[in-house]
């Protein structure tokens, strides 16, 4: 993505959602249906303090899944004064795990999608992490052109999105391998990443937590 100007682009997990800590409730629930817990509530509000904190004064652009989880998050973020735009993005939503209500077949797709790692395997009626990689490569093309026809756009981005969706979006802002990409842990909830550019180059304000070294030897060299 390339950018005139100083941009930031805030990545926000969602709080904790019912999903969470009750597998089952997929079963009952569409998976974009999933309320936050009782806890999720508090995790967002507690959010709300740092990222204001980041965007202090700054005009901002929200970016949000559709999910419900996810869209009440931001609203618990309490920054409604700052956020000029607000946009219910369908790309930046979950791996769509498609038919979720049999629990052995949860599990048989969860064990697959391990063996054969989650990039590449698309899961039963649902969708590959490289279906939601290229949905979201089409997200920051589209974002990189409106930021350049809309100068009014504020340079500050908000995107409250899902564990894999903000790891697959830093793969494809620095070109990570596929490799590092499935050696990435999923941030925890509220979890904040900061994605700054200068017009030529991005940096990330720190790197993702491993469950392992890269296979390739590769690294998040542009996070260090």
């Amino acid at each position: 993505m390339v950018n005139t100007g100083c941009v930031r682009i805030i990545l926000l997990r969602h709080a904790e959602s019912l999903g969470n800590v009750d597998e089952l409730a997929y079963c009952r629930i569409p998976d974009h249906s999933l309320p936050l817990t009782d806890k999720g509530e508090r995790q967002a509000r507690a959010a709300g303090l740092k990222v204001g904190a980041l965007i202090e004064s700054d005009p901002v652009a929200a970016y949000v899944s559709p999910y419900v989880r996810t869209q009440r998050t931001l609203d618990l973020l309490g920054l409604d004064d700052m956020i000029i735009r607000r946009v219910a993005e369908p790309r930046l939503r979950e791996q769509d795990w498609g038919n979720l209500q049999d629990p052995e077949e949860q599990q048989t797709q969860k064990r697959k999608r391990h063996e054969f790692g989650p990039f590449f395997y698309r899961l039963a009626h649902g969708e590959s992490g490289a279906d939601v990689d290229d949905r979201v490569a089409a997200f920051l093309s589209e974002l990189e052109l409106r930021m350049a026809a809309e100068p009014h756009h504020p340079q500050t981005v908000l995107v409250v999105s899902h564990g894999l969706t903000m790891r697959l979006l830093c793969r494809r802002m620095f070109s990570w391998s596929v490799e590092l990409f499935e050696s990435l842990r999923n941030p925890e909830h509220c979890e904040i990443h900061v994605l700054e550019g200068n017009g030529s180059q991005w940096h990330l304000d720190r790197p993702f937590k491993q469950w392992r070294d890269s296979p390739d030897g590769s690294t998040q060299a542009s996070a260090e």
